[in-house]
């Protein structure tokens, strides 16, 4: 019973969205903005960080907890590349990253200390 009422849940919540879709604003006025450069929320692959990218700030919390891990600064270096300047609350120390955005979704990232990583843009 308990799988026919989450089934029953998910075809009521699609038909919403479905009706949402066919609502228009108008012809100059976009339903949804596309994403700006690294402007938004992005997590890392293992799921246990997500990092906010706002006005040339950023900010990474943990999933799990909430709990700030570090906070800083960005700046777009080209169209397509980020450099990353902040702090890492946990240890006390400064952090610094360069990033190249492979597509509006994904962030490739290295460390100053030559460490990788991706990121992946956060609906």
């Amino acid at each position: 019973m308990t799988i026919a009422r989450k089934l029953l849940s998910a075809c009521a919540a699609a038909s919403l969205l479905a009706a949402a879709a066919c609502t228009t604003t108008g012809p100059s006025e976009p339903s949804m903005a596309a994403p700006k450069g690294v402007e938004g929320n992005w997590i890392d692959a293992k799921g246990t960080g997500l990092s906010t990218f706002a006005a040339g700030s950023f900010a990474t919390v943990a999933t799990d907890t909430g709990q700030k891990l570090s906070e800083g600064s960005y700046t777009m270096t080209g169209p397509t590349s980020v450099e990353i300047h902040g702090t890492s609350l946990i240890r006390q120390t400064p952090v610094s990253f360069n990033c190249l955005m492979i597509s509006i979704s994904q962030l490739n990232c290295t460390s100053a200390s030559g460490q990788n990583f991706v990121l992946t843009r956060r609906a």
